[in-house]
């Protein structure tokens, strides 16, 4: 049921948000197919968790692969429809604007010999910049399905997320290069007051949380603890701040204003697109989500403010850096 909950508020939300784009109501039978595919796969998650458990690996079956291959299931369902909606030809108009703010363009403003329909179709397909922005989160997503499927207490593949983040973003380097990289003092001091809001509820309230993390690292040898540890780390303050930050502030706030969102300036953002696109950012953290939503909001705001992304990832990696030193510290393995 969570599962097709979240699949029918994905692609209403989705079919509403991008309504320009697509024809009613032929558009609206994508729904029952992607709550359909949810099904399948829910049927497939729960076959392939008794065997799983049957073959050996109790802990392994209900302790990673459970929850993760739901989150598997919708992902590839969401992927799917998302990737549907912008083949199909039946489904989308024929044409229509590059930004969801404006409306046609007037005539006076078309280059020489361009015709309506040309200037119009111009946003009939995504950016050639998508997969930049997108497939270093991906990557970091699908490595992390992969290391707790495999698991049980103790992610011991979580290094597998560094690398597959690292290569992501070595092969697009070259794109990179376009985007502004600089920031200031704001940059880390926004950073250390999303670690304050992190932590400082949890902490206040009841104290450090019972985690088994902790335990599980004591258990291994130095080397193997200390190898752990420092992708963790590398991962936390160099992957994921950049990554994410592509995906959340490089692309959904400024796709969710304008198709074309590598030409939009980070200034030209909204605050509706600022919003969704944290709230996206929050939900993605679980149980810290709604101190996600207030990090989502707060480097989209640092970027719309200095125009650029460079100050998004300092914050964020400041944020995850102070939290990493946090956790070490004071042995609060919950916050990991």
């Amino acid at each position: 049921m969570e599962g097709l909950g979240l699949i029918l508020v994905f692609t209403v939300v989705w079919l509403w948000f991008l309504r320009k784009e697509w024809r009613f109501p032929r558009a609206l039978l994508l729904v029952p197919c992607a709550l359909c595919a949810m099904w399948v796969l829910n049927v497939a998650r729960i076959a392939a968790l008794v065997l799983i458990g049957n073959a050996g690996a109790p802990e392994v079956a209900m302790i990673g692969f459970h929850s993760v291959a739901g989150w598997v299931a919708f992902t590839t369902v969401a992927l799917i429809f998302s990737m549907a909606t912008q083949k199909l030809s039946w489904v989308r108009r024929d044409s229509f604007g590059t930004t969801y703010l404006s409306a046609e363009p007037a005539i006076g403003a078309m280059p020489p010999g361009s015709s309506t329909a040309n200037v119009l179709g111009k946003g009939a397909t995504e950016s050639a910049a998508t997969a930049a922005y997108l497939v270093p989160f991906l990557a970091i997503l699908g490595a992390s399905f992969v290391s707790k499927a495999a698991s049980g207490y103790f992610e011991w593949l979580y290094p597998l997320r560094f690398v597959a983040a690292a290569a992501a973003l070595w092969s697009f380097r070259a794109e990179y290069r376009k985007l502004n990289w600089r920031f200031d003092w704001v940059a880390p001091t926004v950073g250390a007051a999303i670690f304050l809001v992190w932590i400082v509820p949890g902490w206040w309230s009841h104290g450090l949380a019972a985690n088994s993390l902790g335990p599980a690292l004591a258990s291994l040898s130095t080397s193997a603890r200390v190898t752990w540890i420092v992708f963790r780390l590398a991962a936390a303050v160099v992957t994921v701040p950049v990554a994410e930050e592509l995906a959340f502030r490089g692309y959904l706030a400024r796709r969710l204003v304008k198709r074309d969102f590598d030409d939009l300036p980070f200034t030209r953002i909204t605050v509706l697109s600022v919003v969704l696109s944290s709230a996206a950012f929050g939900l993605m953290h679980g149980q810290h989500w709604i101190a996600g939503m207030l990090a989502g909001v707060a480097f989209a705001a640092l970027s719309k403010w200095r125009g650029r992304i460079g100050d998004a990832v300092v914050a964020h990696a400041t944020s995850n850096l102070l939290l990493a030193g946090w956790v070490l510290l004071s042995g609060d393995w919950a916050q990991w």
